[in-house]
């Protein structure tokens, strides 16, 4: 049985074992789970390492019933443990069990469709007390993005989102001919682990309108890209403002933040 990648799912298999390998071996436990949640696994190629790593309970999520097939008749170790559904509609206490557990640590790791990835991504962050550690592949622009620091041109939304919560680092880049079919671009693989930060100080969704209001005009200086939100006296005063969003970390959007939440 060989299952034929679906160019609407977005799936490029990953043919290269090595590689496969080395996906696998940067799950480090951080965080003490022992559930491993691999989204989109195809056929299995990741999957078989993940699962002679004994540290771990394997879990897969996967929308193509063809390969939901295959994987129960390639890999009966993983019976009761495939979930046939939609990692972004799922609900989230239904991962990575099939049984309702709201509380329960897993990582996450897959060779991530590239036209979700970023949604993918969102979940994680709504999910982030339960998710330790993430490790992923993604189009290498992609991922150079989630990775870069402030200053840099890649820096942006995800940038600051995620690394309010997780050590992010950019592991290796992965040539397009290790896939079938190959896609027209590179790939680059991420790790993400889960800081020690459990509040940011400030309220998140504010935080998060400002980061993406920030980052909507980035040429413009904040002062004029924030103008929508109808900046209060504190913030307008804050030297902040005539800066671009690129140029403010983390720590920085957290104070710009306060300020805006001054006088409401």
């Amino acid at each position: 049985m060989y299952v034929k990648p679906k160019k609407e799912l977005g799936q490029h298999f990953l043919k290269d074992l090595s590689i496969a390998q080395r996906i696998a071996e940067l799950l480090t436990g951080h965080g003490n789970y022992e559930k491993v949640l691999e989204i989109g696994p195809g056929m299995g190629v990741l999957t078989q390492f993940i699962l002679n790593d004994t540290r771990f309970e394997t879990y897969v999520i996967e929308i193509d019933r063809e390969s939901v097939d295959y994987l129960k008749l390639n890999f009966p170790v993983l019976e009761g443990h495939i979930l046939p559904a939609d990692f972004l509609n799922i609900r989230p206490d239904l991962l990575p069990t099939k049984q309702p557990d709201s509380t329960e640590l897993f990582a996450v790791i897959g060779n991530f469709p590239y036209n979700i990835s970023t949604q993918i991504l969102f979940k994680v962050l709504d999910m982030r007390d339960r998710v330790p550690e993430v490790v992923g592949m993604f189009q290498r622009e992609v991922a150079q993005r989630i990775a870069s620091g402030p200053g840099n041109k890649d820096y942006g939304i995800l940038s600051v989102l995620l690394q309010a919560w997780y050590d992010i680092n950019y592991e290796f880049t992965v040539e397009p001919e290790v896939f079938n079919p190959p896609p027209k671009v590179h790939s680059g693989v991420l790790s993400l682990r889960r800081n020690a930060t459990t509040d940011l100080g400030c309220d998140v969704r504010k935080f998060t309108q400002v980061v993406k209001h920030g980052f909507s005009q980035r040429r413009k200086t904040l002062r004029n890209a924030l103008k929508p939100l109808n900046p209060p006296e504190a913030a307008l005063a804050s030297p902040f403002m005539d800066k671009r969003a690129e140029q403010l970390s983390v720590a920085q959007f957290v104070e710009l933040t306060l300020l805006m939440k001054s006088e409401e």
